[in-house]
Order: C-alpha cells, then sequence, then structure tokens
C-alpha cells in the first residue's frame, strides 16, 4: 500500500516529470555520441579521456551540494517562522482570555485581528493582502499598503486604550507584548527570505556548470560503455538536473507549487486554535 502511494506521489509531482522530460533530451542527445562511436570513422576526433570527468563529477558534485543546502536552509527557516507565528498566536489568545476583562465586542475584534493577521501574511507574501478578504475587519475604510503591520498597530492601539481605562497595568501590557511584538519579527524574517534570493551569478554560474557537464559527458564515456551510455547519461542527468531543478523551486517557500509551504493549512490552524480559545473566555458585561 506505501508503495502504491508512493509511486502515486511521483506521478503526480510536476517538478520530478519535468526533470525526467529535460533527462530524455539529453539522452537522445547522447545517441548522437554513441553513433559517431560506432558508426563513423571520426571516433577518434570526438572521444575525450573519461578522467576529466570523474574530476569534473567531485567538483559539480560540492556545488550541487552547496546549492541544495542553501536552498533548503531557507525553505526551512520560513517552516521556523510560521510555526512560531503557530505559538505566537496561541500564546497572545491565551494571555487575552486570561489576563484581559473586556466586551464581546472587544473580544471578538481581537480574535478577529489574530487570525486575520496570518491570513493577511500569507496573502502578503504571495499576492497582495486585503482587508477585505479578513473577516470581521472587511468593512474597515482603510486600505494600508502594508497589512500585517496595519493589524499588529490595531493590536497595539487595542491594548493603549485597555491600558487608559484600567483593564490591565504597565506588567501585564509587558507580558502581553512579548507576544505582540514577535508578528513583526516573523513577518520581516518572511519578507526577507522572499525578497533576497540566492545571488544571481552563482545561480547562473551552477547552471552553466551542470549544462557543460551534460553536454560533454557522452563524448568523455562513450568508449567505455558504448551503447550503455545512453542510459547512464539519462541517470546522470536526471540527478543533476533533478538536484538543481529542486533547489530552484524550494528556494522560494512560500509559492504554490507542491513543493512550496501549506499556508493555507497553517492558516487554518491558528484560526482553529485560536478560536477555540476564546470560546471558552466569558466576556465582561
Amino acid at each position: 500500500m506505501k508503495n502504491k502511494e508512493l509511486i502515486t506521489s511521483l506521478s503526480r509531482n510536476q517538478t520530478l516529470w519535468r526533470v525526467v522530460v529535460y533527462s530524455l533530451c539529453v539522452s537522445g542527445y547522447s545517441l548522437v555520441a554513441v553513433l559517431i562511436e560506432t558508426q563513423t570513422r571520426y571516433s577518434e576526433f570526438t572521444n575525450l579521456p573519461a578522467d576529466i570527468h570523474a574530476a569534473l563529477t567531485l567538483v559539480l558534485g560540492w556545488l550541487l551540494v552547496f546549492r541544495t543546502n542553501t536552498s533548503y536552509a531557507r525553505w526551512w527557516e520560513a517552516r521556523t517562522l510560521w510555526g512560531s507565528l503557530v505559538n505566537t498566536s496561541r500564546g497572545l489568545a491565551v494571555k487575552l482570555v486570561d489576563m484581559v476583562h473586556i466586551n464581546e465586542s472587544e473580544l471578538l475584534l481581537t480574535r478577529n485581528v489574530i487570525t486575520g493577521y496570518a491570513w493577511s501574511l500569507k496573502d502578503h507574501l504571495r499576492e497582495g493582502a486585503s482587508l477585505e478578504r479578513l473577516p470581521g475587519i472587511e468593512q474597515n475604510e482603510e486600505r494600508p499598503v502594508h497589512v500585517p503591520s496595519w493589524l499588529v498597530s490595531k493590536l497595539y492601539r487595542q491594548f493603549r486604550e485597555w491600558k487608559l481605562r484600567g483593564i490591565i497595568d504597565g506588567d501585564e501590557l509587558r507580558v502581553i507584548d512579548e507576544e505582540a511584538r514577535r508578528f513583526l519579527d516573523i513577518c520581516g524574517g518572511c519578507e526577507r527570505i522572499r525578497n533576497t534570493r540566492l545571488a544571481r551569478s552563482y545561480r547562473l554560474f551552477a547552471r552553466q556548470c551542470v549544462f557543460l557537464y551534460l553536454i560533454t559527458l557522452p563524448w568523455g564515456i562513450v568508449q567505455s560503455f558504448g551503447w550503455w551510455t545512453v542510459p547512464m547519461t539519462a541517470i546522470l542527468s536526471y540527478f543533476m538536473l533533478g538536484l538543481e531543478t529542486v533547489a530552484e523551486h524550494v528556494e522560494e517557500p512560500f509559492g504554490h507549487d507542491e513543493d512550496d509551504l501549506d499556508l493555507d493549512e497553517l492558516c487554518r490552524v491558528i484560526e482553529r486554535t485560536v478560536n477555540d480559545i476564546f470560546a471558552h473566555k466569558v466576556p465582561s458585561s
């Protein structure tokens, strides 16, 4: 059953299918080297020493490992930031429920701001956030450019009002602030990942190295492998191109591809848990 699920998931992965197509194209190109080696008298002019590709494989392997690790580090940092957002939203909700005695309208507004922050950050990292998409806040006439910052500002305005009314004191405000200020830290970390990709020169250099290696590979191994050059080239190109393609996709973790973070599900988790926490709050009259 597990093997069947594995095969099904692989067959639906568009990224891997794209790599397969590229690998088949490279293996088709390797057929030219095989035909020249076996069917013509010009093989001595096209053969390359196999030792050259042994050295190139080592160097290219280091390059691809660094490329892949760097891209995955960005993906994992993004996942860590969103995990922190889940915990921060829960922590702030618990503190507000247990420490602040407010009426029902303020209770609903605060809950909507906390849950809406996750959805606004998700949209901000993708196509752009808008208050019109946030339940309970969509009627607001303001049109902020940076919706996540506007929501945090609204929270702090609410905290200030509670302090002026004597609902919370300075110590309680400092306790609540510990979670509230984390919202902007998380937003800034996500924006840094989205806006600062790996240096363009390095990405182009890695692609050029892979391209040159695969272009020269069939000519370097055809004398030793003969017709086996075609499947060998297909296998090697699959791994080489696969590493580069996966690194390219993982490098940007906030999109809609299957390799990106499931931000919609993380937002739903935050919404469910925060709503459940606030559901046990008894509003003051």
